[in-house]
């Protein structure tokens, strides 16, 4: 069964420690693959997008090995140059494997990436990143093919801000003669911990965190060893399950700094919270305001990943609230799962109108990743039982949501059709 039971109106109040970080620990096991060496991931998240990529690399020859949740990668003989289809096809971040490719063997393929149908997403950004950097592409019966005699440092601007690009262009960088100047980049914390990783094994790079990062290609790299920060969206959600319910969680390993944006609209919506020594304590009890316009947005804007999450927590607000989607255009697929539970929802292009208020238990289904946290954050603070199918997408990104939300008082349990109560 692929299924998630729950009983909802209980609070969910209680102490959660959040796992790493799934969108650092990705590309630094991308990064691995440019030293021929072992590499040490401390505190990688045991989820399926981790297992995924894990796989990927040991297609290319890599040796990996866990000891609870450190994660060691042994790239000494990893020879492979092209990650098939089949894989590819599982998830969107392993098209950066062509930059690391690129960077070891100055030659790689992949098919098509595959992930969440949140959007389109096309990868014209990357191929553009790597061809300023010397490197030939070609599509050949489905397959992207990049090779270059010896990758060169290049200006590179980007039209708009990308996450995967920027860390493309980064993999792409290190390892190539010359200096590289990369403009307009991303600056989510998750590329600031690549730079560091990379840094941390040899690489001359400086500016990650502003828009423009510069680095002085190096002849060879050395092991890295990095432990993986609390994971930012995974934070966000626990918060919305208790500001949806009412409650009130304290995360002791709060990635502090990364989450002003969604903070400021917990804010405003009512909730309260405070950093006390190195925790954040959110105390959702007073949620009730609904929030009359918010866009998303590249960070430091409200991130597009907690959007799902906050219209569940909406759903529960009387009055109307407005989102709009600046990010990916298929962001709206709980919708129609949060009406059959008794939203008041209204589409129109990238903006979402929802009137909330109670919510009643039903069958929903998830069709990606953050909607499908949202919909178990609905069933939460519904009246009644709902049971939310799709949980193997969940897993993609969250290593253990039921177990977490029932420590923390929720009834909640996988793959079973009854709940003890």
């Amino acid at each position: 069964m692929d299924e998630i039971h729950i009983v909802g109106g209980k609070k969910i109040c209680g102490s959660i420690v959040v796992q790493g970080s799934k969108n650092t620990v990705l590309p630094l096991m991308a990064a691995s693959l440019l030293h021929a060496g072992v590499s040490v991931l401390r505190g990688c998240p045991r989820i399926t997008d981790v297992f995924c990529m894990e796989e990927i690399l040991q297609r290319l020859g890599a040796v990996t090995w866990w000891k609870e949740h450190d994660l060691y990668l042994d790239c000494t003989r990893a020879n492979g140059t092209e990650v098939p289809e089949q894989y590819a096809g599982k998830m969107r971040c392993s098209v950066i494997l062509l930059g690391a490719l690129l960077g070891r063997w100055q030659k790689g393929a992949i098919g098509y990436p595959g992930g969440c149908v949140i959007g389109k997403r096309p990868v014209d950004l990357h191929l553009y990143a790597l061809r300023s950097l010397g490197a030939e592409i070609t599509e050949q019966e489905g397959m992207l093919h990049a090779s270059a005699r010896k990758l060169k440092g290049g200006e590179i601007f980007f039209a708009k801000k990308s996450v995967g690009a920027t860390e493309q262009a980064v993999l792409a960088a290190v390892l190539a003669e010359g200096k590289t100047v990369i403009r307009n980049c991303a600056e989510e914390p998750e590329i600031l911990w690549l730079c560091r990783y990379l840094r941390s094994m040899g690489a001359r790079i400086c500016g990650e965190g502003g828009p423009c990062i510069e680095i002085e290609g190096v002849s060879a790299l050395q092991g890295g060893e990095m432990k993986i920060p609390a994971d930012r969206i995974v934070t966000g959600t626990y918060l919305c399950a208790a500001a949806a319910t009412r409650g009130k969680v304290t995360i002791p390993n709060a990635p502090e700094g990364e989450l002003d944006a969604f903070l400021e609209v917990y804010r405003k919506m009512g909730g309260q919270y405070e950093w006390k020594s190195g925790k954040l304590i959110a105390n959702g009890m007073g949620i009730r305001f609904p929030v009359e316009y918010l866009e998303t947005a590249v960070y430091p804007g409200f991130p597009t990943d907690l959007q799902s999450p906050l219209l569940a927590v909406l759903a529960t607000v009387d009055g109307e609230s407005c989102i709009k989607e600046n990010i990916f255009e298929n962001r709206f697929r709980i919708c129609q799962e949060l009406a059959e539970m008794g939203a008041e929802v209204q589409t129109d292009g990238r903006k979402v109108k929802i009137r909330g208020g109670r919510l009643a238990g039903c069958r929903v289904r998830a069709g990606e990743l953050r909607g499908g946290a949202a919909l178990v954050i609905a069933a939460l603070a519904a009246e009644g039982y709902s049971v939310v199918e799709g949980n193997s997408f969940i897993r993609r990104g969250y290593e253990n949501l039921c177990g977490d939300l029932r420590a923390a008082g929720g009834l909640i349990t996988e793959d079973t059709g009854s709940i003890y109560i």
